[in-house]
């Protein structure tokens, strides 16, 4: 039931009409990924969530990088390996599919993760996506992503060819 319940608070925080324009960088971050960036379909879908974050509400750490630093998070770094970790700007952690949903919907795409919401299927989601996490750099091979491999400006290309663009 609580995960529920800050789900539906983190979809009021996105719909809140207290907010200021759409531009980017107008809003501080309401949610911090922590995302995997030596995973290739891990850093394309965080390449994906980065487009749509016109309203600058997500903010992204890669875990992968050099000097990352767990601690603050109160997570070690076999966890953050594990599953997605998210942080609100209220300082709750969100793992896994709850991440996921929040991301999502705090960008206005709500409805691709929409499944997620349903209470039934939770359970039956959340052990695929474990699964999928564990086995996160087989997969990506198998649906044909590739290392990332052209980044300037601190913009990247996936090599996937239906992600490119």
């Amino acid at each position: 039931m609580t995960e529920i319940k800050e789900n539906k608070e983190i979809t009021k925080m996105n719909t809140s009409t207290n907010t200021p324009g759409k531009e980017a960088g107008m809003h501080p971050p309401q949610l911090t990924v922590y995302f995997d960036g030596n995973c290739p379909f891990c850093a394309a879908e965080m390449a994906r969530l980065r487009r749509w974050n016109n309203r600058g509400l997500l903010a992204f750490i890669d875990i992968a990088e050099p000097g990352f630093d767990p601690a603050p998070l109160g997570v070690d770094m076999a966890a953050l390996d594990r599953e997605l970790h998210s942080r609100t700007a209220q300082g709750d952690i969100l793992v896994g599919i709850d991440s996921m949903l929040a991301a999502y919907t705090l960008v206005g795409k709500g409805w691709i993760v929409m499944p997620l919401r349903i209470k039934v299927l939770r359970p039956l989601l959340a052990n695929l996506y474990r699964a999928f996490a564990r086995n996160r750099y087989r997969f990506s091979r198998w649906m044909g992503y590739q290392s990332v491999a052209h980044c300037e400006a601190g913009v990247c290309r996936s090599q996937h060819p239906f992600l490119r663009g």
